[in-house]
């Protein structure tokens, strides 16, 4: 199913890329030239004293996931909706999205192990090995960052350690792309800690789960039937199915949500947006009915950190996850064949509950990084 994302990439973001000069092959050259041979010399305005810039691209990404300046207005940052101390998540049922003027109409997906899952989002807009693009359409998009790329450059360069960042990580000046670049290398770093029950009683520590977790792995892998779609090495196929979960209300109640979620559909050239009550979920890029009510399959390794749950945050606990497919799913044209009542007892759902949220890493202690300052800059400076 990943093949497909590629070729549904909407028109607003192929046109982002002319204007802003993504490709790779496209600098933002704002630098003198020295009169030799047209080779650009990078002049940097000196760091404040006791600040250091960023080496590696990893390190000058973790600074500009965390910098609200990659933002329109400069108050929304990755973090804003990915908080370290919240596994990554905004642990909200739905996510507010940029914070001027637009609300968002899903669920914020934890953002460890994302890097290795074979597509991105709850609808599968990009595939694995797209993971700047994916940065891009946050930084671009008007209900997540709004933040025009050329506008992004020209903020770096008055921020000496990011300007002296970027040579040390790139071994040139600030450019889009590279910006892209290193937030999806800091992205990549974040994986589930070896701390992480589960992993670590795969690994041969048995002593990892409690009684009641493992009674609660054996019926994630037989009679509740969960590894059918929760499988492998990140606990997902991968793939997308409907399950009739429930749509938010929420959406349709608060009109700055509801107003995110026409202007989503109807890029996406879905005919029925402005009447639409429900989230038609990957069939907004095929448009293929059968494809109505289908999500991606989300990986579990964290799950026991990141409620609420489902795309649309309309469980709050595990508890509530359980009971929605003991009692079968719920109500869809295209419900996945593999749904049917479970019959499980409430002894055996509190086993269930256990195993999942020992699928929870430690959370770690990196903290939030002291962003650094903007200096001023004279007229000898480029």
């Amino acid at each position: 199913m990943a093949a497909f994302a590629h070729r549904f990439v909407p028109l607003f973001a192929i046109a982002l890329i002319a204007v802003a000069g993504v490709g790779l092959g496209m600098k933002f050259l704002s630098s003198n030239h020295d009169g030799n041979g047209g080779k650009a010399v990078v002049s940097v305005v000196e760091a404040a004293p006791g600040t250091q810039a960023p080496t590696t691209q990893a390190e000058l990404g973790r600074l500009l996931f965390h910098d609200g300046r990659l933002s329109g207005d400069g108050s929304t940052s990755c973090s804003s909706c990915h908080s370290v101390g919240e596994a990554f998540t905004d642990a909200k049922p739905l996510s507010d999205g940029y914070s001027r003027g637009s609300l968002y109409f899903r669920n914020t997906p934890t953002l460890i192990n994302a890097s290795k899952m074979p597509v991105y989002y709850w609808d599968g807009r990009f595939s694995q090995g797209d993971l700047a693009t994916v940065v891009r359409d946050h930084i671009a998009e008007a209900h997540f960052m709004n933040l025009d790329g050329r506008l992004l450059i020209e903020r770096m360069r008055q921020v000496p350690e990011y300007e002296q960042g970027f040579i040390e990580a790139f071994g040139s000046e600030v450019s889009y792309g590279k910006a892209l670049n290193a937030v999806a290398a800091y992205l990549e770093t974040l994986e589930s800690s070896e701390d992480n029950p589960y992993l670590s009683f795969k690994a041969g520590n048995e002593s990892a789960l409690s009684a009641q977790a493992r009674r609660g792995l054996d019926l994630f892998e037989g009679k509740a039937g969960c590894v059918q779609c929760h499988s492998g090495e990140l606990l997902s196929d991968g793939d997308f199915h409907a399950l009739g979960v429930p749509d938010n209300d929420t959406i349709f109640a608060e009109p700055l949500r509801h107003a995110t979620f026409r202007r989503f559909f109807r890029t996406l050239g879905v005919g029925d947006f402005i009447t639409m009550r429900d989230d038609p979920g990957l069939s907004a890029l095929t448009h293929d009915a059968g494809d109505r009510g289908k999500f991606r399959t989300p990986s579990l390794l964290e799950v026991g950190r990141t409620a609420p749950y489902m795309h649309s945050g309309i469980f709050a606990t595990l508890s509530e996850v359980v009971e929605f497919y003991d009692g079968g799913g719920g109500e869809s044209p295209n419900k996945d064949a593999a749904l049917r009542p479970l019959g499980l007892a409430d002894a055996e759902k509190d086993d269930l509950v256990a195993f999942l949220q020992s699928l929870g890493s430690p959370p770690p202690d990196e903290g939030t990084p002291d962003l650094p300052a903007y200096q001023p800059r004279t007229l000898g400076d480029n």
